[in-house]
């Protein structure tokens, strides 16, 4: 009995059926497909650092080293499971071509190194150790992605030639977001390669315990051992290797949450314009005795098959489509050996959704309880109350058309109905927005405020050389003479040793310039602008439990330097942690130099690059936008490719739930509609005043949903873009795109829909409605 019951309500109500199916559908699908790509990405990270022995903690060094030293410090301490140098040889971007493509253009630290004996191996793609013979050259994977190198490719490196045999993954270096990138080759092609460039040393340590990976740190740190260069550790490298992908799955995550929202929503209106058309059988049914639950359990049999087909045909779409967006995984890290996990991760999310829609379904039809059977059989519909509209007379209309005044007129009696329909239209604005605002942010050349660089046109970066200080120097007495600079600023970083409260010290890099020049975002305080004033990154200030105000010294050549706490800015370079003052540089070596600089004329910027480069061939030349681009260039095409797929799920929803609002309120309004023709008024008059209801609807909506992507929408985007060590995040929105173009397509989108929906709303037996 309940199977035919079930199979006459859908067949019944064909539209309707298929249009919950399908958000269903939607809603299983980008939830199902963010499970299988978390356990995916995870599993690969997991399986790249595993077979690649990944060390746990990484001390970049340029200089000389002591490695006897190092080897009692790692003998010494407890928690040193392995320990090794490696070397890399810096080699100027200019001398290396791969291909047709050289790779002067690249912000990338570009080196060279052979396979390790012990552990931090580079993979192939079977992620098993590469051990490539002399003539060959195994490069970066991230070159293979951008089209820049090919296998077979000819590689000419400092005038010595090489065949490009193939390509390595990193565990340390693969993401974009790593500044330095590792090619490698045989041992006998090091040695005759080493006069090219510049070596610096990698000093690597296995622990025993990772969890105590800070007490090893600090241990390092104390004991002034090699430390000119990045300190790096293993969770930062897992972290670095998950946030291009990861944000895209965090954008399908959040659009499956919001989908399924819209998806409940709709759910909810269908089953109540339901229960509406059913009100008089309902009061039948209670009438003749037949239980309140058996009557619930009709209802929520036809909704269990609908969300159960709906779920299933999810899952089944999102196993299409994870292959494609795995693919960026695959390639950057390998296979995650996880498929059986990242199905039973697909599977669960999938009957979480089925049974937390039938759980919202099961407490809408409480409504039977309330149901009078003598009221139902007697009105045969619930009573709509109908308020707010007692001074909204069309006798009194002067300015507004007679279609319009009653479409507002509707809407303002009957809030409650519409409220949904408003709610469906902010969530598709929001998910249309978002990510747009996102891609347009991290692709904005203001975004490099977030690295810890003021906003300019061009930087040069001074490293892995001698005499840094002194050639900063000569940079800057060259731009003083250029005319075509604006303005421009030397930063200087010096490392020194910061006193903690227990009495140890910990190396700490500290950039030293005029900071007013080219400031950052500041998420508190401001900028240092006296010689006793300090700012400290976001991760930096909160690993050292500093605040704004607060006292810091530092151990100088010329004694110790007490400073105040003024400000904690963004950066995620470095590992997020860094710091920043206005004090005259001192004695000892600089460990680095940055040089950024602003253009009278931004049109000269490919030309002044080219000249910089040829006049300061120790410096790395790059545009902002460039050194943006390249950097988060994965980041960006994965954002761009959630932006796309939620513009085309907004616009989807848009479309389905205003189509099926339509058919709702159409046969809801059928006396209405028949009392309007019985009036006089033309199809055409009824479908333009549904046409402005939805309009009126759409443009609140839109205006209500903007505003919440840019408060509510920026919050959560800061908030994952907080975890590399920026905050103060603000969007960088396209008015085009935000304000013009997705309002115009999510309003042609809904008005297509209630043209359609209302072809026939004429269609209507005058003499039967009324009666009815």
């Amino acid at each position: 009995m309940n199977h035919k019951i079930i199979r006459r309500d859908i067949t019944g109500n064909k539209i309707i059926s298929f249009i919950t199916v399908l958000f269903i559908a939607a809603a299983a699908m980008l939830l199902s497909l963010a499970g299988i790509l978390v356990i995916h990405l995870f599993g690969s990270i997991d399986s790249l650092m595993k077979d690649a022995k990944t060390p746990h903690f990484m001390q970049m060094h340029a200089g000389d080293i002591d490695i006897e030293e190092l080897e009692r410090f790692a003998q010494a301490n407890e928690n040193a499971e392995d320990f090794q140098v490696l070397e890399f040889l810096n080699v100027n971007n200019e001398k290396i071509r791969l291909g047709e493509n050289s790779l002067t253009a690249s912000v990338q630290d570009n080196g060279f190194s052979v396979q390790s004996s012990r552990f931090d191996f580079l993979l192939d793609e079977t992620n098993k150790p590469v051990q490539p013979k002399d003539g060959e050259l195994f490069v970066p994977v991230s070159y293979n992605r951008d089209g820049t190198a090919k296998v077979g490719d000819k590689a000419v490196v400092d005038g010595k030639t090489f065949v490009v045999a193939g390509f390595v993954r990193d565990s340390q270096m693969n993401s974009t977001l790593a500044s330095s990138k590792r090619f490698l080759v045989s041992a006998g092609d090091y040695e005759r390669m080493r006069a090219s460039g510049s070596v610096e040393y990698l000093i690597e340590f296995r622990l025993k315990d990772l969890s105590d990976l800070s007490h090893f740190e600090a241990a390092y740190s104390a004991s002034e051992l090699p430390a000119n260069g990045p300190t790096l550790t293993w969770p930062l490298f897992r972290m670095i290797s998950a946030v291009s992908d990861g944000i895209m799955i965090a954008v399908i995550l959040l659009v499956s949450v919001l989908v399924i929202f819209i998806s409940l929503l709709c759910i909810r209106f269908t089953l109540l314009a339901k229960i509406e058309d059913d009100y008089r059988e309902i009061g039948v049914m209670k009438a003749i005795g037949i239980r309140v639950s058996d009557i619930r359990s009709i209802y929520l049999s036809v909704y269990a098959v609908l969300a159960a087909v709906g779920c299933g045909a999810g899952f089944l779409l999102s196993l299409v489509f994870s292959g494609p967006l795995q693919e960026s995984i695959r390639v950057n890290l390998g296979e995650s050996g996880k498929d059986t996990l990242s199905l039973l991760a697909g599977i669960v999310g999938i009957l979480l959704l089925f049974f937390f829609i039938l759980f919202c379904i099961n407490r809408i039809l409480k409504k039977f309880h309330r149901i009078s059977a003598v009221q139902a059989i007697r009105q045969g519909a619930e009573q709509e109350k109908v308020y707010g509209t007692k001074k909204c007379k069309l006798s009194k209309n002067r300015w507004l058309s007679t279609n319009l005044f009653l479409g507002v007129k509707d809407i303002l009696a009957r809030k409650r109905l519409y409220i949904t329909i408003l709610l469906v239209i902010i969530l598709s604005c929001f998910i249309m927005v978002v990510p747009q605002n996102l891609y347009h942010t991290i692709s904005d050349s203001s975004f490099i405020t977030y690295l810890g660089v003021g906003r300019c046109n061009l930087r040069m970066d001074i490293q892995q050389t001698d005499k840094i200080e002194e050639k900063a120097v000569n940079v800057g007495e060259y731009l003083e003479q250029d005319t075509t600079v604006e303005t421009y600023a030397v930063f200087v970083t010096e490392i020194f040793s910061l006193e903690q409260k227990d009495g140890t010290t910990e190396h700490i890099k500290v950039e030293l310039g005029n900071h007013g020049v080219f400031p950052l975002q500041y998420a508190q305080g401001k900028m240092p602008s006296s010689a006793d004033e300090l700012a400290l990154s976001v991760l930096y200030a909160k690993e050292l439990g500093k605040e704004v105000g607060d006292e810091i010294t530092l151990l100088t050549d010329e004694g110790e330097k007490h400073l105040t706490v003024c400000g904690i800015y963004s950066d995620i370079t470095n590992g997020g942690k860094t710091a920043k003052a206005a004090f005259t540089p001192g004695t000892q070596e600089a460990a680095r130099s940055t040089v950024c600089v602003n253009l009278r004329e931004p049109d000269l910027l490919s030309e002044k690059i080219s000249e910089y480069g040829d006049t300061f061939p120790y410096a790395k030349v790059s545009g902002i936008e460039t050194y943006v681009s390249q950097t988060f260039g994965q980041t960006l095409r994965s954002v761009k490719t959630a932006s796309v797929g939620a513009a085309f799920v907004a616009v989807a929803v848009t479309l389905l739930v205003i189509l099926l609002f339509i058919k709702l309120l159409i046969s809801k309004d059928r006396y209405s509609i028949a009392v309007l023709k019985s009036m006089g008024y033309t199809d055409s008059d009824i479908s333009m005043q549904y046409v402005w209801r939805s309009a009126a609807v759409m443009l609140l909506g839109i205006l209500l949903g903007t505003i919440l992507a840019g408060t509510l929408g920026e919050r959560m985007a800061g908030a994952a873009i907080s975890s590399l060590g920026a905050a103060a995040f603000q969007f960088t929105v396209n008015p085009l795109s935000a304000f013009v173009l997705s309002p115009a397509i999510l309003i042609f989108a809904a008005l297509t829909a209630t043209i359609t929906g209302t072809a026939k709303a004429g269609n209507v037996c005058i003499s039967q409605s009324i009666k009815e």
